[in-house]
């Protein structure tokens, strides 16, 4: 069913669950990359930060280099393979999701999209969300709200509102790089906290053709 979140008790805790479900979607080519090392920074410190309210986190990584192929191959063929089902499954059972690409041509790169592409329009929806970007320079660091934020906006995503892009300098003295991502986790792990499902909207009255005839 969509859309699908967990239901909090009054301690920000999860009724349901024991545990939350983040999955970090990181799309770098390289092996290592610096979009899968932000990733998993952002995923340490929203772990850390949701376990200073009393919840704990299991994280998923999606890398997309390794489903590349599959996500090709969805899109011409309409077929679905195993491991590019199982990381689809990973963002519908998700409570939170981090995702990471590097900055290409001044947007997100074709394989961060591809995979956006093939899910289900409806996987988003209300699911809390915290971007990030890597680039080789900080002038690229609006991406994230000229591209990213649109995109996710569409797909109907309850988008934190601190993002986090790390340049190539910031690798050299973290300090700085390490504050933001504490801060932007820490505005994720709270709005993961307060997430309630989202009751089904009714359709809108849409009047038909006949009545606009003879209305």
């Amino acid at each position: 069913m969509y859309p699908f979140w967990p239901i909090w008790n009054a301690q920000g805790r999860s009724a349901r669950f024991p545990s939350v479900k983040l999955v970090s979607i990181t799309a770098g080519a390289a092996q290592p990359s610096s979009s899968r090392r932000l990733g998993d920074l952002l995923a340490q410190s929203t772990r850390a930060a949701l376990a200073d309210r009393g919840c704990s986190a299991d994280v998923e990584h999606v890398e997309l280099h390794t489903l590349a192929g599959d996500l090709a191959t969805a899109l011409t063929q309409r077929q679905v393979s195993d491991a590019l089902g199982q990381a689809q499954e990973a963002v519908l059972s998700a409570d939170g999701v981090i995702a990471v690409t590097p900055v290409y041509n001044g947007s997100y790169s074709g394989l961060f999209k591809l995979f956006f592409d093939a899910l289900d329009p409806r996987a988003l929806i209300g699911r809390p969300m915290l971007l990030g970007a890597t680039g080789g320079s900080p002038r690229h660091s609006l991406m994230v709200e000229h591209a990213m934020l649109p995109l996710f906006s569409f797909l109907k995503a309850d988008v934190s509102p601190l993002a986090v892009f790390a340049a190539t300098a910031d690798w050299v003295d973290t300090a700085e790089l390490d504050f933001r991502i504490a801060r932007a986790a820490d505005a994720f792990a709270l709005r993961m906290t307060q997430a309630r499902p989202l009751k089904e909207l009714p359709e809108a009255a849409v009047p038909s053709y006949d009545d606009l005839l003879h209305g």
